[in-house]
């Protein structure tokens, strides 16, 4: 009964929502960045933009990466294939050299009429995506890659001497910048000029655009720090490393060790507890990185057309000292949650909040379904190669369902 309730409510959907044209897509990925926001209840996030989207979205508040790890997480996101699947659990291999010449959602929509493009880091770049982003495969043409990424780890951190190091904690002066600028202003700038190229095409688009902060280090306008005061930071209540854990379950964030300002601190390696005024730090510079992403995510949403389903996400967390983390890699919810917003413009005209249990395959199937570009995606086969399949499940009929709810309240 239930499952013919669920089939009614799409078709409701896709009749209310059903257009002349197709709607074109623009996937956002912000880069470890947990649901520390307005929307879900933070009350020390600063993110207006996102907050306003998820206004007018489906929000979906009980959502999870298949693996706490950049490439590995990508590359299921965008197969719908499970890393176990994928046989992909770290930066080296690229899946269709490995184990299948698997479709991807930007392909899909590719052979189904969309152009496609790539901005930012959509894919992890390097071997993992075959130092193309998958193109020509996924992509109509090749992927912007920002030219100040190269300066990612260069020491351009102003020390309290004044001299430039390799900090964790770098609020900057964009002026003062190579190049005058940062990576994910120049993603913003090339996606502006993408739309507005775009505006007048009947040919729908598949725009991805991969925002870089809040990863480390914590680069960004040093004016983003007005946003987060260091007296209303609190610490996590679970920042203690928890004694019966597995050393095989503990990352000893050796990245950010190397930074020269954690250098410092002279931290017995691996179980050192970072001192509670640095983590506060931490925590700041994370939301102000967080603010600045949320204030170039506006600027970009500010150009997008009516008729543009719009998908917010991450590739994973981050854990800011609880556990005693500071790192991706673990399976704490801290590393594995991510937000995840959907506006489908003339549907989700209010936001609508979800507590279901969602993982990021599940956005494949979703995009087929909510915008009618070809058949339901089928289930992969435990046994096989499909091409174009999922291993996870359409939300379009629980948005559907969740929307019909709210019509008879």
């Amino acid at each position: 009964m239930m499952i013919m309730i669920l089939k009614i409510c799409f078709l409701l959907l896709v009749i209310n929502y059903g257009t002349c044209a197709k709607p074109n897509i623009l996937l956002i990925i912000v880069d470890d960045l947990k649901p520390v926001l307005g929307c879900f209840g933070d009350i020390n996030a600063y993110t207006p933009n996102i907050d306003r989207l998820a206004d007018k979205s489906f929000v979906f508040k009980n959502v999870f990466a298949q693996q706490a790890l950049c490439a590995p997480s990508r590359n299921s996101l965008l197969t719908s294939r499970r890393p176990d699947s994928l046989h992909l659990y770290d930066f080296d291999s690229y899946w269709r050299s490995t184990v299948g010449n698997f479709t991807t959602i930007p392909q899909y929509f590719k052979e189904n009429g969309y152009h496609t493009y790539s901005i930012g880091k959509v894919f992890h770049p390097g071997k993992s995506s075959n130092f193309t982003d998958d193109y020509p495969f996924s992509w109509s043409k090749p992927t912007f890659h920002p030219k100040t990424e190269q300066f990612m780890n260069s020491p351009v951190c102003v020390d309290i001497d004044g001299s430039l190091v390799k900090n964790l904690i770098c609020p900057v002066i964009v002026e003062s910048q190579p190049g005058n600028t940062l990576p994910d202003i120049e993603s913003l700038n090339e996606a502006v000029n993408f739309l507005e190229q775009r505006r007048n095409s009947t040919e729908p688009y598949f725009l991805a655009v991969g925002f870089h902060k809040p990863h480390v280090p914590f680069k960004f306008p040093n004016e983003y720090l007005e946003y987060h005061p260091i007296e209303n930071v609190s610490l996590p209540t679970n920042i203690d490393r928890p004694s019966s854990l597995p050393l095989v379950a503990w990352n000893p964030w050796t990245d950010i060790r190397l930074r020269h300002d954690i250098q410092a601190l002279n931290l017995s390696f691996p179980f050192g507890p970072m001192p509670g005024h640095m983590t506060r730090k931490i925590i700041q510079a994370y939301n102000a990185a967080t603010t600045y992403v949320d204030d170039l995510i506006g600027k970009l949403l500010n150009h997008v057309d009516s008729n543009t389903i719009v998908v917010l996400t991450a590739d994973h967390g981050w854990s800011r000292g609880e556990h005693g983390e500071f790192s991706k890699f673990s399976n704490y919810d801290e590393a594995t949650k991510v937000p995840l917003i959907i506006h489908i413009p003339g549907l989700s005209t209010g936001e609508v909040i979800s507590d279901a249990l969602v993982e990021l395959v599940d956005l494949f199937p979703t995009l087929v379904d909510l915008t009618q570009v070809a058949e339901a995606l089928p289930l992969c086969p435990k046994h096989g190669n499909r091409l174009a399949c999922t291993e996870g499940r359409s939300l379009a009929p629980y948005m559907a369902y969740k929307k019909w709810e709210r019509w008879l309240v």
